[in-house]
């Protein structure tokens, strides 16, 4: 199936990164692809977040149930973990929930990853989506996050807005429509 990219957002100490549009009934499945995102803090190790609107961005405040697992590798070969985190889960939340965590703010510190967003223009079934994530933990390791789960509403998704948990962000956003 061909990938169709339909937006790139470059981000540059921004807030947020928002998709308001382009997300319809044109595609079964949109596919964001994430390069480099970096808090523009150097400190506090913020952790990178997302939601989903119903009302063409207005509010990002769709409920949502999601589950999280993380593996890491410090840089100095100490252990290495591969681990459910529930601290990081959500149960019917209309929270922004964490795509990764703790991220390292330095220069040669950010994430890259996908998540998958499935069928947001249904008016039948949930949405689903799920994510990997690799990116540098302030506590000099190597992380991948694993995150998946579905907004409960019955609803379009029409939008979907990114964001650093404390400051702004830098990095490249895209969206792809595949089919």
């Amino acid at each position: 199936m061909a990938m169709t990219l339909i937006t790139t957002n470059t981000e540059s100490g921004d807030a947020t990164s928002s998709f308001t549009s382009g997300i319809d009934s044109t595609y079964k499945l949109y596919v964001f692809k994430f390069y480099d995102i970096n808090p523009a803090a150097t400190t506090g190790g913020p952790d990178f977040l997302f939601n989903g609107s119903i009302d063409g961005g207005s509010n990002y405040n769709v409920t949502k149930t999601n589950t999280f697992f993380k593996a890491n590798h410090p840089e100095d070969d100490s252990s290495t973990n591969l681990e459910y985190a529930d601290l990081h889960d959500f149960a019917q939340s209309t929270a922004f929930i964490e795509l990764y965590y703790d991220t390292g703010g330095g220069g040669d510190e950010s994430g890259v990853g996908e998540m998958f967003l499935f069928n947001p223009s249904s008016t039948t079934y949930v949405k689903h989506f799920y994510s990997t994530f690799q990116h540098y933990h302030q506590s000099d390791q190597s992380w991948n996050t694993y995150v998946s789960g579905y907004f409960n509403t019955t609803d379009n998704i029409d939008a979907v807005q990114f964001k650093m948990s404390t400051g702004n962000m830098d990095g490249v956003i895209k969206m792809y429509g595949v089919g």
